[in-house]
Protein backbone atom coordinates (compact mmCIF):
# COMPACT_ATOMS: atom_id res chain seq x y z
CA UNK A 1 0.00 0.00 0.00
CA UNK A 2 1.38 3.46 -1.12
CA UNK A 3 0.75 6.43 1.47
CA UNK A 4 -1.06 7.99 -0.97
CA UNK A 5 -3.78 4.78 -0.35
CA UNK A 6 -3.25 4.83 3.30
CA UNK A 7 -3.94 8.43 3.48
CA UNK A 8 -7.75 7.98 1.00
CA UNK A 9 -8.27 5.11 3.48
CA UNK A 10 -7.98 7.26 6.20
CA UNK A 11 -10.02 10.44 4.47
CA UNK A 12 -12.89 7.76 3.57
CA UNK A 13 -13.17 6.29 7.51
CA UNK A 14 -13.07 10.07 8.58
CA UNK A 15 -15.48 10.86 6.56
CA UNK A 16 -18.18 7.80 7.25
CA UNK A 17 -16.69 7.35 11.08
CA UNK A 18 -17.62 3.32 11.25
CA UNK A 19 -18.47 2.00 14.01
CA UNK A 20 -15.85 -0.39 15.69
CA UNK A 21 -13.00 0.61 14.14
CA UNK A 22 -9.72 2.02 16.16
CA UNK A 23 -9.68 4.90 13.61
CA UNK A 24 -13.38 6.10 14.35
CA UNK A 25 -11.99 6.36 18.10
CA UNK A 26 -8.98 8.10 17.20
CA UNK A 27 -10.36 10.56 15.55
CA UNK A 28 -13.13 11.12 18.45
CA UNK A 29 -10.52 12.23 20.43
CA UNK A 30 -8.94 14.58 17.85
CA UNK A 31 -5.25 16.33 17.18
CA UNK A 32 -4.16 15.36 20.65
CA UNK A 33 -5.24 11.94 20.60
CA UNK A 34 -3.62 11.35 17.39
CA UNK A 35 -0.76 13.25 18.79
CA UNK A 36 0.16 11.17 21.42
CA UNK A 37 -0.35 8.18 18.70
CA UNK A 38 2.18 9.84 16.60
CA UNK A 39 4.48 10.26 19.41
CA UNK A 40 4.16 6.75 20.87
CA UNK A 41 4.81 5.46 17.36
CA UNK A 42 8.19 7.21 16.41
CA UNK A 43 8.93 6.22 20.26
CA UNK A 44 8.67 2.67 19.00
CA UNK A 45 10.06 3.28 15.74
CA UNK A 46 12.94 4.14 17.28
CA UNK A 47 13.06 1.14 19.67
CA UNK A 48 13.23 -0.81 16.57
CA UNK A 49 15.56 0.46 15.08
CA UNK A 50 17.88 0.40 17.83
CA UNK A 51 16.83 -3.15 19.55
CA UNK A 52 14.18 -4.96 16.94
CA UNK A 53 15.70 -4.98 13.58
CA UNK A 54 14.50 -4.54 9.82
CA UNK A 55 10.72 -6.42 10.39
CA UNK A 56 10.39 -4.75 13.57
CA UNK A 57 10.98 -1.32 12.43
CA UNK A 58 8.96 -1.74 9.29
CA UNK A 59 5.84 -2.50 11.09
CA UNK A 60 6.73 0.22 13.72
CA UNK A 61 7.53 2.53 10.55
CA UNK A 62 3.92 1.38 8.56
CA UNK A 63 1.77 2.68 11.80
CA UNK A 64 3.65 5.74 12.10
CA UNK A 65 2.88 6.37 8.06
CA UNK A 66 -1.18 5.54 8.76
CA UNK A 67 -1.02 7.99 11.93
CA UNK A 68 0.45 11.01 10.12
CA UNK A 69 -2.10 10.28 7.38
CA UNK A 70 -4.89 10.26 10.36
CA UNK A 71 -3.27 13.66 11.79
CA UNK A 72 -3.37 15.20 7.79
CA UNK A 73 -7.16 14.35 7.22
CA UNK A 74 -8.05 15.49 10.95
CA UNK A 75 -6.03 18.80 10.33
CA UNK A 76 -7.53 19.19 6.54
CA UNK A 77 -4.10 19.01 4.96
CA UNK A 78 -3.63 17.48 1.40
CA UNK A 79 -0.70 15.43 0.52
CA UNK A 80 0.08 18.23 -1.50
CA UNK A 81 0.26 20.82 1.45
CA UNK A 82 2.79 18.21 2.58
CA UNK A 83 4.80 17.19 -0.50
CA UNK A 84 5.40 20.79 -1.05
CA UNK A 85 7.15 21.44 2.03
CA UNK A 86 9.26 18.12 1.63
Amino acid sequence: MTFEEIYALVKDRKEKMPEGKSTTELFKKGSHGIGKKLAEEAAEAWMAARFEGKDALALELSQLLYYTACMMAENDLSLEDVYKRI
